[in-house]
């Protein structure tokens, strides 16, 4: 009897000390998988990227109605690149990789971060950010590395962002054009079908034959001009002008409608 009741105890503390083992091997595994586990997920154009995490994340800002959080979603939907250089990113910091950027402005990093640009999605592959939101993951993004101007919130930075570029391209090519004789350019290449409207070309001077055409922007019209569009050939079928005198001759043209 003595000895059965010896072997059950022994038994029983074998019993207990595998258990014991067993558990702190599975807690040891826990940990070590916990430690193991990436900081974040490389994402690529296409892919849905960030957009779980920031679920999970909950609400950006605060409950209250306070300031955006930019350093959260930086962390739920930025850092996996830009804290590993990931698809040619800049790493967050690094002064060498940003200097060339951050002469750009501010204005135009949010509007490639909000629009996409190279290998990085727009909104970090997140399209349920905001434009406020990405706004003010950039502003932490770039912070260590420039002076990031006041946020305000409530804007839409991509639309002033655009605008700013627009101005900037305007201005720019009425500089270039400065000088050049466009209505004798438009004499001599284009009037032979923007006076008659042949081949459905648009007369010059009619509002409304030039109205959807203009809604296109002057860019747009450049482009057309120079590289040839429809029945229209490339420089009205001179090729030997510049780009900035069919840019000219374009001026004279729409300056009769606006």
């Amino acid at each position: 009897m003595k000895s059965s009741k010896l072997i059950m105890g022994c038994l029983t503390a074998l019993g207990l000390s595998t258990g014991i083992a067993v558990a702190q091997d599975d807690a040891a595994h826990d940990a070590i998988a916990e430690r193991l586990k990436p900081v974040g997920e490389l994402c690529l154009q296409g892919e849905d990227c960030g957009t779980a995490m920031a679920a999970a994340g909950g609400d950006s800002s605060a409950s209250s109605g306070g300031a955006i959080d930019g350093a959260g979603i930086y962390n739920n939907v930025c850092m996996a690149c830009h804290e590993t250089g990931a698809a040619g990113a800049p790493v967050r910091g690094d002064e060498a990789a940003w200097s060339e950027r951050t002469g750009k402005g501010f204005e135009t990093l949010v509007s490639h971060a909000i629009n996409g640009f190279n290998a990085m999605p727009a909104k970090g592959g997140n399209p349920n950010l905001s434009d406020d939101e990405v706004q003010a993951a950039v502003a932490h993004l770039v912070e260590p590395v420039m002076d990031v101007p006041a946020q305000e919130s409530g804007g839409d930075t991509a639309e002033a962002s655009a605008e700013g570029e627009a101005s900037e391209t305007s201005a720019s090519a009425e500089a270039a054009t400065a000088g050049i004789d466009g209505a004798a350019i438009y004499n001599s290449a284009c009037m032979a079908c923007h006076d008659t409207g042949a081949a459905g070309a648009p007369v010059k001077g009619n509002a409304e034959a030039w109205a959807p055409r203009l809604e296109k922007g002057t860019e747009t019209l450049y482009s057309h001009a120079i590289n040839g569009f429809n029945a229209m050939p490339a420089k009205g079928g001179n090729a030997s002008l510049s780009d900035d005198e069919v840019k000219a001759a374009v001026d004279h043209m729409v300056g009769a409608v606006q």
